[in-house]
């Protein structure tokens, strides 16, 4: 066996691990969300800034939304009363950890045409992946 074949083999040994670990992660994150809360808003600037989410962790992506959309900082409308028949807002996530599976699926979620985002809504990721 030749050197160059060795390094070429234990390269592709460590590939594969460390594509097996990625992959690991995503499906078994014990950290990342089950769900989080947006509005309109928050939704816009996560779309805004998808991209760079999805460009960056390893299997596992940290959104700040507060760092990205430093103008949200939460529910400012008046909370519904109990006699308005309005749910009340929940305040949005502005942190949270997902896998590169739960980020595709969010925003699918959040693309789809007609969602009811305000004043708050809850998105559920459990299933995602």
């Amino acid at each position: 066996m030749s050197i160059r074949y060795a390094r070429w083999a234990a390269a592709m040994s460590v590939g594969a691990t460390m594509a097996a670990a990625t992959a690991g992660a995503q499906e078994n994150c014990g950290t990342c969300a089950k769900e989080i809360v947006t509005n309109t808003e928050l939704a816009a600037c996560f779309l805004d800034n998808y991209d760079e989410f999805d460009g960056s962790g390893n299997g596992v992506v940290f959104v700040d939304l507060s760092a990205v959309c430093p103008q949200s900082r939460g529910v400012f409308e008046a909370l519904a009363g109990p006699s308005s028949g309005e749910p009340a807002a929940v305040e949005p996530s502005l942190k949270f950890m997902l896998s590169r599976l739960q980020l595709a699926c969010l925003k699918q979620k959040l693309e789809t045409p007609g969602m009811k985002l305000d004043p708050s809504a809850t998105i559920e990721l459990g299933s995602c992946g």
